[in-house]
């Protein structure tokens, strides 16, 4: 849903003008709205650059997606829609258990569509989504079959994660290393399955105990401040 200006309602003010916001340099906005007037002796009018009011509403008027998250953050989730709007994947929203499961087992969370990309999101602010890609692109490999297919994308996944020279390098240990580039030899979808165990394991043990304990999982998962995703209480610093 988009809004437009006819629909702001009196006082609602829009980012980049004053609070007699102005038209093309003109008329204030609500002037503008209400009717024609006589414009003010400003001197020549300059043309202002057309902006989206529905991106830039400094007032909650409107309901139009660009608010979603917004919303998410002020409001939280509801039972109904506990994910609020497109915060987590475009098809079916999760439940609520199931989004609370997520912070039990990181297995359902790596098994969830949703959950995936929640915790993506999570590895993106820390700077270690390179880790998740990884493991997406190892398992669609494994569902290739075409011979061919497969050699081009063992190529394409080697160059994007586990030569040095890529900014998206993981971190391997020598020893999978190694196996990665004897099996490069001849390319499998199995290919990389020591490496994409010990990247697996990396973010079980690394980024997925801070990431049920962000603030992200815990308004998806309406768990109050002071309460870990166990339902244990956190001790307070001192």
């Amino acid at each position: 849903m988009s809004c437009s200006v006819s629909e702001l309602p009196v006082g609602c003010r829009l980012r980049g003008m004053g609070s007699a916001a102005t038209q093309g340099g003109g008329a204030p906005l609500n002037s503008t709205l209400s009717g024609p007037q006589e414009a003010p002796n400003v001197g020549p009018l300059r043309r202002q650059p057309s902006q989206k009011p529905c991106c830039f509403c400094w007032c909650c008027c409107c309901s139009c997606s660009c608010l979603a998250i917004k919303n998410a953050e002020d409001n939280g989730p509801t039972k109904k829609d506990p994910a609020g709007s497109d915060l987590l994947c475009d098809g079916e929203q999760p439940t609520l258990e199931e989004i609370r499961s997520w912070g039990k087992s990181f297995d359902k969370l790596m098994r969830s569509p949703g959950g995936r990309k929640v915790f993506r999101d999570f590895l993106r602010c820390e700077y270690s989504e390179e880790n998740i890609l990884f493991w997406l692109a190892c398992e669609e490999l494994k569902k290739e079959t075409n011979p061919e297919a497969i050699e081009e994308k063992a190529r394409f996944i080697y160059e994007d994660y586990i030569s040095i020279l890529s900014p998206k390098e993981v971190s391997l240990d020598s020893r999978v290393r190694e196996i990665v580039n004897r099996n490069m030899v001849e390319p499998t979808p199995h290919t990389f399955d020591e490496a994409q165990l010990q990247i697996y394991t990396l973010m079980h043990r690394d980024s997925y105990p801070r990431f049920i304990n962000s603030p992200l999982f815990k308004t998806l998962a309406q768990i109050p401040e002071g309460v870990s995703a166990s339902g244990s209480q956190t001790e307070s610093p001192t």
